[in-house]
Order: structure tokens, then sequence, then C-alpha cells
């Protein structure tokens, strides 16, 4: 399969193992509603950002949609659209080195997204597809190296979106629409609910025996193309006029597109309309409304979800002032996409939130919804549209989905590396995210509960126990003699962080045998993580263990 190469490609195709897992760190005063209704607004660069939400939501997301950068050049945009930040620039420099001096706009676009999306990839569930908006700038490139993270063979679409009404008359060939390319599998995605117009085009159509009692149909062609590949010769034949009983050949260059059989058994059951007076040359077949899906296939052509400028009258609705965001998508775009590619409760990310549009219309769709933003104008912007939203505000698509405002969401921020740059676990680390990270590095699997320290068991994951030994407080403490270590007992695991305090987080004979089992009579492997180990390692293999020392066996994506 063809791939795309740039300058800098070597330095970032692997950079996502490289990008720190931080802590993320809630602030109280900045969430609103309730706080464990599943919703997350993380402000930080979104790199960072993906890899410290990846222990925990790793394969449970069902939609992403993004809407990067266009790179269009243009400067002086709030939320910068041609990778020429200074934070951008200080990045680039890092990564990719004084190669990146040569980098073209192109060049720097690119280095910016492939990690990125790297990430994202490890949020899908199997069933889960992701959307992003592009225009011209960077779509084509966008779809090779899309082509090459998720698979050709999970290439949906490229959907174009209206997003204006007419050409820009400051050229002589204007676009009036921008790319949406999806990849995941169609077959989990939802039929676009009916519209008016669609019910419309079935009608109720008057027969020499009056109207058929099976109700209003829609009128579909009963031949086929004659130079197309369904054409075959046993598929001209004569059918009879029931009410003539003329005998009608399919037109010139066509054919029927049943067998003779079916066709007669379709004509003797009044499956075809011939017309008021029953003398139609060639007779249409009838798709009564009763047999029509439940909802209707989408177009690759979307011209019925609102513009920019009505996303950007959307917010000044929101904000009583002109839209902060010069090119907003509307809210009808957001929904067409949640409503294809979701259900309810499915978790939907954006990790490019811009003006929290994404987040808005899952909140208001009853979806779980994850946005992740660097700007200032996640607390500025949408910090006060989700609160605007929880409240019941009623603009979008609220009336459309009968929406009456509730949930919360909490805001988050990016805190200290679990590692520093020794390499050690930070003291500031505490077990719960210690163990949320080791879980997932060993399963690759997000943590099934939030762990306490009350226990070493950490989860379970195809019949493997993984256990953590660590507090803290007793990072770097000698591994104590065997009479020194406690008893090793349930009971010493049930009392405050004595079983890692009372062996230094070290794996000892005492330990080991007190370590929980996830249930009477477990046979599976056990995983230890700890900082140390006394026990030989013939022992360890009798009993099914294995040892991991931290942070040096931690391994990570």
């Amino acid at each position: 399969m063809p791939t795309l190469d740039w300058i800098g490609k070597k330095a970032v195709v692997n950079h996502h193992r490289d990008v720190p897992y931080r802590l993320i760190h809630c602030d109280k005063d900045k969430s609103v509603g309730d706080p464990d209704a599943g919703n997350l607004l993380v402000q930080g660069d979104n790199l960072e950002a993906l890899k410290a939400l990846l222990p925990y939501y790793a394969g449970k997301v069902k939609c992403i949609y993004i809407d990067p950068p266009y790179n269009t050049g243009n400067e002086g945009w709030v939320y910068n659209d041609n990778v020429n930040s200074p934070e951008i620039r200080a990045w680039l420099g890092s990564v990719v080195g004084k190669e990146a001096e040569d980098l073209s706009r192109h060049d720097k676009w690119l280095c910016m997204m492939y990690p990125r999306l790297r990430l994202l990839k490890e949020f899908l569930r199997e069933d889960g597809s992701i959307w992003i908006s592009i225009d011209d700038n960077e779509g084509h490139y966008l779809k090779v190296i899309m082509d090459d993270l998720f698979g050709r063979k999970n290439f949906i679409a490229d959907i174009a979106w209206k997003r204006r009404d007419g050409a820009p008359n400051d050229r002589k060939i204007g676009a009036i629409y921008d790319h949406t390319l999806v990849y995941g599998s169609e077959d989990y995605m939802n039929l676009m609910a009916r519209t008016e117009k669609a019910d419309s085009q079935y009608k109720l159509y008057e027969e020499p025996f009056g109207f058929d009692e099976r109700g209003p149909f829609r009128k579909v062609d009963s031949t086929g193309n004659a130079k197309g590949g369904r054409f075959v010769e046993s598929l001209i034949y004569p059918v009879t006029n029931p009410f003539t009983g003329e005998e009608v050949y399919p037109r010139k260059g066509r054919c029927w597109v049943y067998h003779r059989e079916v066709m007669e058994s379709m004509v003797a059951d009044r499956r075809f309309f011939w017309g008021k007076a029953g003398r139609a040359g060639t007779p249409m077949r009838k798709l009564f409304k009763t047999e029509a899906k439940t909802g209707m296939t989408a177009s690759t052509i979307w011209d019925d979800v609102g513009l920019n400028q009505h996303a950007a009258r959307e917010l000044e609705v929101i904000f009583g002032e002109k839209a902060f965001f010069e090119t907003p998508k509307p809210e009808g775009l957001l929904k067409r996409v949640i409503e294809i590619a979701t259900q309810p409760n499915d978790i939907v990310l954006d990790s490019f939130s811009g003006s929290g549009t994404t987040g808005a219309v899952a909140h208001k769709m009853g979806r779980k919804h994850i946005s992740v933003e660097m700007g200032e104008h996640a607390h500025t912007h949408i910090v006060p549209r989700y609160r605007k939203v929880i409240e019941g505000e009623q603009g979008g698509i609220s009336a459309d989905v009968g929406w009456q405002g509730g949930g919360g969401f909490r805001f988050c921020t990016l805190g200290e590396p679990l590692f520093d740059s020794d390499g050690n676990v930070s003291p500031a680390v505490a077990f719960p995210e210690l163990a949320a990270h080791v879980f997932f590095c060993e399963t690759g699997s997000p943590i099934p509960r939030r762990a306490t320290s009350s226990t070493p068991l950490i989860g379970t994951f195809q019949n493997r126990a993984i256990y953590l030994l660590h507090n803290a407080e007793a990072v770097g403490v000698p591994i104590a003699k065997s009479s020194e270590v406690g008893t090793g007992s349930r009971e010493d695991f049930a009392s405050k962080n004595s079983f890692s305090a009372n062996a230094g987080n070290v794996l000892t004979g005492g330990v080991l045998d007190a370590l929980p089992l996830p249930e009477p009579g477990f046979a599976g492997a056990r995983i230890v993580y700890g900082e140390g180990c006394t026990v030989p390692d013939e022992r360890l293999s009798r009993l099914g263990v294995t040892f991991k020392q931290i942070p040096y066996q931690i391994e990570g994506l």
C-alpha cells in the first residue's frame, strides 16, 4: 500500500511512546453539575492529555470526532490554524530536532497530527469510528496517513459538508464544502432518522381496481441497465399485463431485475403499478411504506445540517457577543455524526474541542463526552457553554432532541508526570493513579474499577490477577530482614498501608503467602509489581507468580 513520507516523519512515528503519562487533576471550582456524570473537559496539550487519559479510556470510546487545524496559513486566530504557534514550534524543535528548521508548513502539520492520531486509535472500541473534518489544504495528506494508521479497508466515506451558501467572490473557483473522513465499520453504524421529506415519497395511487389496501407506496424501477453489470440475457422475457393481457418486454437496452418465476409471482401479488388505467408500457415495482427501512441511508453530501454562519450565530446567542471562533461547526453537523455513530450513553471524544460543540451536542443527545482543549478558552468559553447546556439552553439542536437540561462534567488539568526524570515513580503519584497505569500497561485495557490502597489486588484480566505493592512513603526503603517484615497475614493487608509499608514495597515470602486471590480456588497467573523481590525464582514459578520491578518493567504504549 502506498505510504506518505515527509521531513520529520521518522522522529514522530513512535513519538507517542515518549510522551509522559501525567496525572489528571480535577478542579471542583470549574466543574459544573453532577461530577459523576462521566463527562470530562481537560485543559492541556492534547498529545499529553490523550496519553494521560489512555489508562482509563483505552478501547472504550464509540465515536471520535475531531476538527483539527486546517493549516490554511491564516495568522492571528485565537485557535491558531497554521500550526505555527509558539507551543507547536517548541514541540517540533524538541521532538524533530534541527531538521525541524527545514520543515515546510505541510511537514509541520503532518508532524503535529501523526502522534495524536496514533494515540486516538487506541481509544476506539472495536465497533467505534473516527470522523475528521478537514479541507483541501491537508485533506489528501490526511487520507493517506489515515489509511496507514487505521487501515484502508476501514475507510468508510469522505463526506462533503456544505459549509457556506456560495463560493467566495475573491477567486475564480471557490470551495463551499469541507471533507469529513470517516473510518470504522459500517456494520456498527445507525441509519439516519427518517424525515418528512422521505416519507412524503410514499403515496396512494389509484389503480384499475381502486387503491391498494396495503397502503401508500413508492414507485421503483423494475428494470436494470443492459450495459451495466446487472444485465443478464435470461432476464429479458415477456411479462403479461394483468389488465390488458398484453405481453410486455423491458425497454430496449434494459432487462428485468428479477428472474421470471419471481417476476410472475410478484405480478400475481399486485406488486407492480401499471398506471391508473392499467396500460403502462413498463410496470414500476411498489415499495410499500410499511416495508421501508426504519431509517435512512446517509449520503456523502450533507447540505442540510447547517453552515458556518449558522454555527457562528449559535455561539452569539449563547454568549451574547460576536462568535469567538471564525469557523465553528454547527450543532446540526455533530448531531448527524453522533446519531449515525453512537447510541445513548456511548462515549464521544473530541481532542480538538475548539468552541466545545462536540461536547455540547453529545451532552444534549444523552452521550458521555470527553473534550480536550489547550487554549485558555477551555475555561473562558467551553466551561460557560457547558454550564448553559446543563442549565437547559435552547439553542442549536435543543428543540430537536427535547433537551431540558441536567447532568454535569468535571474540569481537569494535567499534573506531574507519573515518573520523574530518573525514571522513578514521582512522589506525587498516589496508589490509585499508579495502579491504573500499571493495569493498563500490563493488559492494554483500562482498570475495571478505581483501586484502593487497602489491597494490592488491583484487578483481573483474561485469567490473570494483577497486584501492585506501592506506598509512596516506602519507596526506596531498603529491603528489611525477614524478621522485620511482619507476618504477611491478611490482617496485615487490611491495616492501613501495611501491605507495602511493612515490606518496603517488596515482595517477600510473607507478602506472597498473603496475596488475596480474586476468588476461591483461582488458578490463573498472578503478576506482582513492586520495588523489589526476595522470593526465589523457583518458588515464584511453582506458584504461577511473575514479579515485575517498578519502574523498570512497567511498559507503556
